[in-house]
């Protein structure tokens, strides 16, 4: 098991995929750096909050983080958190998508992850462990998109707004107020927003909710704390947001994660 070492020290190593593990208290943080190689970490505990200066991603227990390579990032703790990482050589990326992505991990990923945390490094690629290697490589193509990025426009008036609702995030904003604080056609707007994010405003907007909301819970908030925060009518209906997205309510879902 390669455990709390550097990816650099590890990074001449003549294998397309290799892993790591790291253990970080809560409240660690990596400061903005990148990998030469493809990143897609993983935590069985505690939340990732992934930084760059296109977006944020949150990645909750047993979901995964596709960060390409040479991506500059940074990443803070919330909770304890134990991470597990694939480094992919660049040469072995295709399929693999072109920018951050936080993806679902079925059962057997996971297991498959776990396991890959035990091959040696230097792995003889024709041994049991290269296989688990070779089908990682696999199955990484083929991992489910989940909607728990919230991207920022390039735009910098509209970035500005993006990271203030961040700052203050509001359920029931509407692209009403926001066309009349840039100064622009509710059109234009959403021709641009889509454009620049990717994403409809509603889609941004409960992405960005949500991602507010679990670093929150995670540290122990109630659920109706965080709801009537974000702007939510009741519980019920937070819940329900929730329960779409991650497939489980807030109390069963931390119960058996976080």
């Amino acid at each position: 098991m390669v455990l709390n070492l550097r990816i650099d020290e590890l990074d001449s190593v003549p294998r397309p995929l290799i892993a790591t593990r790291h253990d970080y208290p809560d409240g660690g943080t990596l400061p903005l750096h990148r990998h030469r190689r493809g990143q897609l970490i993983s935590s069985a505990c505690g939340v990732l909050i992934m930084s760059t200066p296109q977006g944020r991603w949150v990645v909750p227990p047993d979901f995964g983080l596709w960060i390409p390579p040479g991506v500059m990032h940074e990443v803070r703790m919330i909770g304890t958190v134990t991470t597990h990482s694939l480094y992919l050589e660049p040469a072995f990326t295709d399929g693999m998508p072109d920018r951050c992505q936080v993806v679902g991990l079925s059962p057997f990923v996971r297991s498959l992850f776990c396991r890959a945390m035990e091959v040696p490094v230097d792995y003889d690629p024709d041994s049991h462990g290269g296989a688990v290697m070779a089908l990682l490589r696999y199955e990484m193509r083929h991992l489910p998109a989940q909607p728990l990025s919230v991207p920022f426009p390039t735009n910098p008036a509209l970035a500005d707004r993006c990271r203030r609702f961040l700052r203050e995030p509001a359920v029931h904003e509407t692209i009403e107020q926001w066309c009349e604080g840039l100064g622009v056609s509710r059109r234009a707007f959403t021709r641009l927003f889509r454009r620049e994010t990717g994403l409809s405003f509603l889609e941004w907007r409960q992405q960005a909710c949500l991602a507010a909301a679990l670093p929150r819970l995670v540290a122990g908030e109630t659920v109706t704390t965080v709801a009537i925060d974000l702007g939510y009518d009741n519980p019920a209906a937070f819940t329900a947001m929730f329960k779409r997205v991650l497939g489980s309510s807030p109390r069963a879902y931390f119960k058996g994660g976080a």
